[in-house]
């Protein structure tokens, strides 16, 4: 077995074991989740903090590691006799790989015996096994939508369900969730996010003393991992024993009305949802105290645990970066203090406190950066290359639904018609592999000629695994989106720009929602940029969007043919995923020689090959010419107006349905 990293070896990174430890002194607070780039001792950190813990007592044989003094009435293995003696073994962290099945974290039954022998034999899975311990999932960013909602039951209940054609399981299911994630690879759905009492961000740091610290420690554990755990065997053994006293000086720690009062005053005044974040703010502030060996709750363990517990619960939409302003925090705390609870240290207001956050239409610093530019009555010259300032996209709104037509069969999501493990039941096959599924009805159908032949007399209906179907299903899958947006100067004539960003602007929150990939290819002068490949970071792209500059030429055939070339590498990557391509642009084409039969030869690549499109027309003013209409035909997609892209508006998509289909 590998020598796990020493926590106390671990260098800087204070809040994340600060996160870590209080996590272990009271294991109610609710789990860290680690945001930080890559390459960062996230992992570390989390995997070392096991040798810390103390260990469990449990019910000798019991799967479901059942606390002996006051074990589950409804333990699968059960019932076992409370207030019998018990085996101590040291406490679990369980990893849960970003790839696994259902049936690995919930478990899974025998259903060939079920149907044959009316047993319940059943295969606990990992959620079993973190029970009264610690449940990891490096890049939990990633987790499927369906681990997601099991993580989230199980979370809520304490406990795990196991459903399967009439057979049903439950046992306790009550761990401590522990998550890592790079922010670049996409966020967290925020009903997770939730789930998580604290937060920390994590970055390499910039202080050349501490890089060469980290080196030296890294590279003398991989020459020595055993000697290198026991030289700091006793450091370990001190924070050991710290985390014991604290956990049972906790019950001791007061939580006055004073302090109470600042954690309230705290989660109104940054309008957080809910009252979860009170409840883990005080459960934190608690541990806080106990921590440093006080029986009584100050005001700096509430604005620590509220750096800790707030920032993730601040965001409004994905784009928001988490944080928390520290110089409203320390004036709130003032504010709400009694005369014998002082606050933090702190003016309260900071230099500039009460000139609020810039508004939406303030840009890069220069003169009239919060003034649209002037576009002038008329477009700019077919060949002006004048590069202008990016505009403030408009405020996003809610889009109509665009899907790819067809039934795909790519990753779980929530934009178009897909064969998933999850859905409404639309047929059943023989099982290609491990029965997951059955679908009870085909079962019966495919035995029951063969019960005579297999001399069946009682009442059980006689099985064998040639009989067993699965289940067929329809569901949603998520696609990939790539947007081509028309940056030329034709663009950011009558200030166009910034309600075209807004428009991608509200894409991206819904394909946020819809659990896409994203990609970004702009055109302008005379080329095309990828300014982000496929990702499921939807805020990366929004800012990259941002700050996307416009002007020159219009090189639309340069656009679509780079976005063909993302295509093409893509599918060598995740040939699953199916993709759909919008294109927003006012449909011009003027860069590079014979411009328009160029793009139009461009565009039919994407028909010839089936690709989903839309054409979003950015085209404006009393006189139109078209030319995004004519674009779509040429792909094979559909056109359609900023105004019809609203959800709201009364203008539809009919047209362009009937005509696809004829």
């Amino acid at each position: 077995m590998t020598t796990p990293f020493p926590f106390t070896a671990v260098v800087g990174q204070d809040d994340l074991r600060l996160a870590l430890l209080l996590n272990a002194v009271s294991p109610s607070v609710g789990g860290v989740l680690v945001r930080g780039e890559k390459g960062t001792a996230k992992s570390t950190a989390v995997r070392a903090l096991t040798t810390l813990l103390p260990e469990v007592s449990v019910v000798p044989g019991c799967r479901f590691s059942c606390d002996p003094a006051s074990p589950d009435p409804g333990c699968p293995d059960g019932p076992h006799e409370g207030g019998g003696g018990g085996a101590s073994r040291p406490a679990r962290m369980v990893e849960l790989p970003v790839g696994a099945s259902e049936d690995r974290l919930v478990g899974a039954l025998d259903i060939e015996r079920a149907l044959a022998e009316g047993v319940k034999a059943f295969e606990p899975g990992l959620l079993a096994a973190a029970h009264r311990g610690i449940l990891y999932v490096d890049e939990v960013n990633l987790l499927h939508d369906h681990l997601v909602d099991l993580l989230l039951d199980a979370a809520a209940m304490g406990a795990s369900y196991v459903e399967r054609e009439g057979v049903s399981v439950r046992h306790a299911a009550r761990f401590l969730l522990v998550g890592t994630m790079n922010p670049e690879e996409g966020e967290l759905r925020p009903q997770l996010l939730d789930r998580f009492g604290l937060t920390v961000e994590v970055s390499a740091s910039r202080e050349p003393e501490k890089r060469v610290e980290v080196v030296r420690r890294r590279l003398a554990y991989d020459d020595d991992p055993a000697g290198f755990a026991a030289r700091w065997a006793d450091e370990e053994a001190a924070v050991r024993q710290r985390i014991v006293a604290a956990r049972e000086l906790l019950p001791s720690v007061r939580l006055g009305d004073g302090a109470l009062r600042q954690i309230a005053a705290t989660c109104a005044a940054f309008e957080v949802d809910g009252m979860r974040a009170d409840i883990v703010m005080a459960r934190t502030a608690t541990a806080l105290a106990a921590w440093a060996g006080r029986t009584e709750v100050l005001a700096e363990d509430v604005r620590q645990a509220a750096l800790l517990a707030l920032p993730h619960r601040r965001r409004r939409n994905p784009f928001d970066a988490p944080g928390l302003d520290e110089d409203k925090l320390d004036e709130t705390l003032e504010e709400s203090s009694g005369d014998d609870d002082p606050g933090p240290d702190g003016d309260g207001g900071g230099p500039g406190g009460g000139g609020g956050q810039p508004g939406p239409d303030e840009g890069p610093a220069g003169d009239g950066a919060g003034a649209q530019p002037e576009g002038g009555e008329g477009e700019p010259a077919p060949g002006g290359a004048g590069e202008q300032s990016p505009a403030p996209a408009a405020e996003p709104f809610r889009t109509k639904v665009l899907s790819v037509p067809g039934i795909g069969e790519g990753a779980a999501g929530r934009r178009s018609r897909a064969r998933t493990e999850h859905g409404r039941t639309t047929g059943a096959r023989r099982p290609q592999g491990t029965l997951t599924k059955l679908h009870l009805a085909a079962t019966v159908r495919a035995a029951a000629p063969h019960q005579r032949a297999r001399g069946r007399s009682g009442r059980g209906l006689v099985v064998r695994r040639d009989d067993l179907r699965q289940a067929t299903r329809e569901g949603r899958e998520g696609n990939l989106v790539l947007f081509v947006v028309d940056a030329s100067g034709s663009m950011a004539a009558r200030q166009r720009m910034g309600a075209v960003k807004g428009a991608v602007l509200s894409l991206l929150l819904d394909a946020y929602q819809r659990r896409d990939k994203v990609g970004l290819v702009t055109f302008r002068g005379s080329a095309a940029d990828v300014a982000l490949p496929p990702t499921s970071s939807v805020d990366a792209a929004a800012a990259r969007l941002e700050s996307l500059p416009t002007g020159g030429r219009t090189p639309l055939a340069a656009g679509l043919l780079k976005a063909h070339d993302v295509l093409r590498v893509e599918r060598l990557r995740d040939p699953a995923r199916r993709a759909l391509v919008v294109v927003v642009t006012d449909g011009r084409a003027t860069g590079g020689p014979e411009p328009v039969a160029l793009a139009s030869r461009a565009a039919r690549l994407f028909a010839a090959e089936g690709v989903a499109s839309v054409v979003v027309d950015c085209e404006s003013g009393p006189v139109r010419l078209g030319l995004a209409g004519r674009l779509a035909g040429e792909l094979g997609g559909t056109a359609v107006t900023l105004d019809e892209l609203r959800a709201d508006s009364i203008a539809g998509l009919v047209k362009d349905v009937r005509r696809r289909a004829a």
